[in-house]
């Protein structure tokens, strides 16, 4: 299959023979939208995409990335308009507040339904993110990538069974995108390599860091690492996804 420029990143992520190629593509993403959103080209500038940060909101960890980012001016206009809209928006949630009433028997219960305005606010604001919501549509097009590659690339389909498989994470996005995406036929084929694999890579990360533990006995203090120095991070990179050892991302400039 000749190579496109939207099916490079895949094959770039599946030959660097990483615990998971959708975290490689994780990675890349969210840097480029970190350098989109603060980088030197400078979009916080542009009104069009302040209005989109400002109506998006970040959550919590890429607030903290976008700080490690290293742009105090970027982040400060993000944050002046942003502050402007959801100041409005308190404004406008504080005048129509009203708590719901609530019946004893609910009481007893302590139920967790959301019984007030300002609460399904302020939840509404917590579960949306600027980069978050950029990256689920570039995430969704990679993974109809990954599966039209598989059904039309014999060289591609040969790199995936050849691969340390996926996170548990992206694990469960490929289970999924399998059912919707591939035929009854393609299916079993396709889980038939799938779960072997992802069996046999989670056996060989198992025994990577049980080997680490191993290390820790003063009686293989000279026996040899094997693949067990790096055990810890791509144990928890494979549970979990990311990379627990990467170093803060910052500002190119």
């Amino acid at each position: 299959m000749k190579e496109q420029l939207y099916t490079i990143p895949l094959n770039d992520a599946f030959q660097a023979h990483d615990e998971c190629p959708f975290c490689f593509i994780e990675r890349k993403v969210e840097q480029d939208l970190l350098d989109f959103t603060l980088g030197s080209g400078s979009s916080y500038m542009e009104s069009d995409i302040r209005d989109m940060t400002d109506k998006a909101g970040f959550c919590r960890p890429h607030f903290k990335k976008m700080f490690q980012y290293g742009n105090t001016l970027g982040n400060a206009w993000i944050l002046k308009t942003h502050y402007k809209k959801i100041n409005q928006e308190l404004a406008e949630q504080t005048k129509k507040f009203k708590p719901a009433k609530i019946s004893f028997l609910d009481r007893l219960k302590r139920s967790t339904d959301i019984n007030n305005t300002m609460t399904a606010w302020v939840y509404e604001k917590e579960a949306s993110c600027f980069i978050c919501n950029q990256y689920k549509d570039t995430y969704a097009r990679y993974l109809d990538t990954f599966f039209h590659m598989y059904k039309n690339d014999k060289d591609f389909r040969r790199t995936f069974e050849e691969s340390k498989g996926f996170c548990i994470s992206h694990f469960g996005d490929i289970c999924q995108g399998a059912c919707e995406k591939l035929s009854d036929k393609q299916k079993d084929e396709f889980f038939s390599i799938l779960f072997p694999l992802m069996q046999k890579n989670m056996e060989r990360l198992a025994e990577d860091v049980s080997w680490m533990v191993e290390k820790f006995d003063y009686r293989n203090a000279d026996a040899d690492w094997k693949n067990s120095k790096d055990a810890i991070q791509r144990g928890m990179q494979k549970l979990k996804g990311g990379y627990p050892a990467d170093p803060v991302y910052q500002s190119k400039k």
